[in-house]
């Protein structure tokens, strides 16, 4: 359908090569848009890129540790380089290397949180959106979550870092609006990735989370790639600046089963 469709558009995805993702990364291109797959890992994004390949699209493996300012340059600098621009940025790579009461964090792991779900994604926005303002159109979608709109008790770093990329997607929007550019922000519930595996690989978690959800069930990674192309395309030519919460009903039932 021509109001979803991404034909012609370039798009550059962080955190590709699994998950969330790469289902945004096959989606995207089955919807017309040239791909560049990103990751920290070469490998895997060239599984990805030939998955692309095998149905018809276009798309280049780019290894990227998104902590690294210089290698988030080089990412673009490399997909412009192979298609010439970038319409959509999708910045979806993040970490959490930390499970646990937020007071007792140390200060090398909330770092690290900070570095690369926060700041890398700032880097990346002010590397692409000067081009988009002169081309007057383009689209950022940053991937959040749940976790920076409730309490937790076990990942509350993670949850601030989230909260910041919202705040973040407010901003932007704001300043970049004026030259067609819109910003949104992705908020998943919990999602069967390998990112996620700790909290729903142990069947009883996995029964009590699916029992707080009012859908009965966690997300798939295909849920949150269909928003991720909503807002890249026409369809989501009027939103900007929000972030669109996609949880299964989690966030508006409580814990309550």
């Amino acid at each position: 359908m021509e109001l979803f469709s991404l034909d012609g558009k370039i798009a550059l995805i962080t955190g590709a090569s699994r998950g969330i993702g790469r289902a945004i990364a096959l989606r995207m291109a089955e919807a017309g848009a040239r791909v560049v797959v990103s990751s920290r890992k070469l490998d895997p994004c060239e599984a990805v890129v030939a998955e692309i390949a095998a149905a018809g699209g276009r798309a280049l493996a780019v290894a990227c540790n998104v902590s690294d300012r210089a290698q988030i340059d080089d990412l673009v600098r490399q997909a412009r380089q192979a298609f010439g621009r970038i319409d959509i940025l999708v910045g979806n790579a993040a970490t959490n290397p930390y499970h646990g009461p937020i007071t007792q964090i140390e200060e090398p792991a909330f770092d690290k949180i900070i570095a690369a779900n926060v700041k890398a994604n700032l880097w990346l926005a002010k590397a692409v959106l000067p081009e988009m303002a002169e081309r007057r159109e383009g689209a950022l979608v940053f991937m959040g979550s749940v976790a920076g709109l409730r309490g937790t008790d076990d990942i509350g770093a993670y949850g601030v870092s989230k909260a910041a990329l919202s705040s973040l997607t407010r901003s932007l929007a704001v300043g970049w609006g004026k030259h067609n550019i819109r910003v949104n922000c992705i908020a998943p519930g919990l999602v069967k990735t390998d990112f996620a595996r700790v909290l729903w690989e142990n069947a009883a978690a996995l029964e009590a989370a699916e029992a707080a959800y009012p859908l009965r069930r966690i997300g798939e990674p295909d849920d949150i790639a269909g928003v991720a192309v909503w807002l890249a395309s026409r369809a989501g030519a009027f939103v900007t600046g929000q972030t669109i919460v996609v949880d299964g009903g989690l966030t508006i039932a409580g814990n309550r089963a």
